[in-house]
């Protein structure tokens, strides 16, 4: 099987694309074992049988992942009259007759919740009933998700897109449909319950030169409203950047816009966490474009568009994608659960935002399960999650988490398949009519949906935290306190919590809290006193270090010095060295000539002693004898002749 070529999509698909492909189209393993004389079936039916009981939805994911990794056009590639099927709607129907009613305890009260939700046209047995109505203020059920009647053409179905409410219209931005990121601003109204599509430009350069161009498809962001706009952070893109891109919507121009940042922006990623803080973004965690899972820290500020990376202490999450996030009172910042590549998280960790310390509280009620690809919103002290997975199937309860007591309480539970118990569905608080509102819209669970839910809330709550105007008892200012001892520095961090009981405190009670303020001021002093030492300590000692390196800098003045006069002592040896060199070679060219002349000479002085020996001889055989008898010829001579 390995090598084979898909005809469809032209791809040559290795053994585990092939075998996560069987495992979601065909289900586990139930072929028999190869012999043993087969090595490569052998090798191919472990590969397969590897894979387990991982159900065919995770699998689909897998296969499609792995596929956009290795080649992320593989989707434009499907011919035309390969038609997928499409996504069908879930048909939720009222039955005509009341059904029963059970009682559901959410941490508040005894709400009454239906057992009957419909999935596909059939009746099938839950503890919710998911009903279609028109308009959001026709949901008179509280505690119930209904399946809203929408009008318009509706969105692609999707998840992993982004999310955001702003004056009463819900924008959706991105996301991932059959392995492909999308592009596409949808806006749904909520007042007639109305999706129209935004025909967004982005608008490149300074605003006299109007070019725009097309928005790149991205998904796994973060969209978040501020003011009369809203932000888009970070995201999978075809292409990814090496940093992370902010990009700014303008509702009335319609126009996207890339926002300049200063400072040190993060790497580029997507699955992240992206909370808004009083006029700062707080980015946690996510995943690389290199499948590098994150758990780094950093902040944006609004109002001067720069990025701050943050070393907080203590010890922080494990590196995750796809969690949730949340603030309470402005200063405390909550992660939630996510997943690794092997695995998913429950726990629950509280970045101090004054301090930069992370902690691990204790929890209360019943504790969450492992999940990732859930979604997270707040209204005023509540944080509500749903849905997400834990790689078997998705989850289908509703929670609250009460940030003040961090109590966890279950407010609803749907059963079936159904988008509220999926991955990558997005979650969003609204008042509508003087009502709270929960609104969730897509997510995939083996399917892509494009359902859009509301859940009415029992209690109105109010957005504003009352920390400014209520005092705070003694057993909730450290419901957020780490799990450890204080330290031997006496440091003593107070986490102050809304407390509506404050009001019923005896007189008896506040003797025990001014105690106990008292000793805490005394513990204070000691503390205060003994860093004032410390800190005297440390002063003399900068004035010590200041003197010596005073007496070292001097010393490094005169090394610098006389490193100075050596250098100017070796340049001037340099020079007379290349001067006698030139000299060295005049030298050897004069004795040189000095030899020729001696050979000259030498040769000179034998032809003057032949020519002398010549003339002698000539002079030693004459006079008039030999003038009057001749003079006998050389023997030279007579040789010549």
């Amino acid at each position: 099987m390995a090598g084979i070529r898909d005809r469809e999509f032209g791809l040559v698909l290795t053994d585990l694309v092939v075998f996560v492909s069987a495992q979601a189209t065909v289900g586990p393993c139930n072929v028999p074992k190869p012999r043993a004389w087969s090595p490569v079936e052998q090798s191919k039916w472990t590969s397969w049988h590897g894979l387990g009981s991982m159900p065919s939805a995770e699998a689909m994911r897998l296969f499609v992942k792995i596929l956009e990794e290795e080649d992320p056009g593989w989707y434009s590639r499907i011919p035309e009259f390969i038609n997928p099927q499409p996504v069908v709607d879930i048909e939720m129907h009222k039955p005509k007759e009341e059904p029963d009613i059970v009682p559901l305890t959410n941490g508040t009260g005894t709400s009454s919740i239906p057992k009957t939700i419909s999935e596909n046209g059939s009746s099938v047995e839950t503890q919710d009933k998911v009903v279609i109505l028109e308009g959001l203020s026709t949901v008179s059920a509280h505690e119930e998700w209904t399946a809203l009647s929408v009008s318009g053409q509706r969105p692609k179905p999707r998840y992993e897109h982004g999310a955001t409410v702003l004056q009463d219209k819900m924008y959706i931005f991105g996301g991932n449909h059959n392995g492909r990121y999308l592009s596409d601003l949808q806006v749904l109204d909520l007042k007639s319950l109305t999706w129209s599509k935004i025909d967004a430009k982005l608008q490149a350069g300074t605003s006299d030169s109007a070019k725009t161009a097309q928005v790149s498809p991205c998904a796994g962001h973060s969209l978040i409203s501020c003011g009369n706009k809203f932000f888009s952070v970070a995201g999978h893109t075809k292409d990814p950047s090496g940093s992370i891109t902010v990009k700014e919507f303008d509702p009335h121009t319609c126009t996207w816009s890339i926002v300049k940042t200063y400072g040190k922006p993060p790497v580029s990623r997507g699955g992240q966490s992206v909370t808004l803080v009083g006029t700062t973004l707080v980015v946690f965690g996510g995943e690389d474009a290199k499948r590098c899972l994150l758990n780094d820290l950093h902040i944006l500020d609004l109002e001067t568009m720069t990025w701050d990376d943050v070393d907080a202490i203590g010890t922080p999450p494990a590196p995750r994608s796809d969690h949730v996030a949340a603030c309470h009172a402005d200063r405390y910042l909550l992660i939630f659960g996510g997943g690794s590549h092997a695995t998913c998280f429950n726990d629950l960790h509280v970045l101090d935002l004054q301090t930069m310390e992370w902690s691990r509280p204790k929890q209360q009620g019943p504790i969450p399960s492992p999940r990732a690809g859930h979604a997270g919103a707040t209204v005023g002290e509540n944080w509500y999650i749903v849905g997400g997975g834990n790689n078997k199937s998705g989850v289908s309860e509703t929670l609250v988490l009460n940030m003040s007591t961090l109590a966890w309480s279950v407010v609803s539970t749907v059963e079936g398949r159904v988008p509220l118990a999926s991955e990558g569905m997005t979650l969003l608080y609204s008042n509508y009519s003087g009502e709270d509102y929960l609104i969730s819209f897509g997510g995939y669970n083996g399917r892509y949906s494009n359902e859009v839910y509301a859940l009415k809330l029992s209690v109105k709550l109010d957005l504003q935290s009352s920390t400014k105007d209520q005092p705070t008892s003694d057993s909730t200012s450290r419901v957020l306190e780490p799990e450890v001892e204080i330290s031997q520095d006496g440091k003593i961090r107070e986490i102050a919590m809304d407390n509506a009981d404050s009001k019923n405190r005896n007189d008896e009670a506040n003797e025990q809290l001014l105690a106990a303020l008292k000793a805490e001021k005394d513990e204070l002093e000691a503390t205060l006193n003994r860093e004032g030492l410390q800190t005297v300590q440390l002063k003399e000692e900068i004035t010590e270090a200041e003197a010596r390196n005073a007496e070292l800098t001097k010393e490094l003045q005169a090394v610098r010095g006389q490193l100075a006069a050596e250098q100017s002592r070796c340049f001037k040896l340099e020079v007379d060295v290349a001067e006698l060199r030139q000299k060295l070679q005049s030298l050897d060219a004069l004795e040189r000539e000095v030899e020729l002349l001696r050979r000259q000479k030498a040769a000179s002085e034998q032809e003057q002693a032949a020519l002398d020996a010549k003339q002698k001889k000539q002079a030693g055989s004459g006079g008039v004898w030999g003038w009057l008898v001749g003079t006998p010829p050389d023997d030279d001579d007579s040789e010549s002749s």
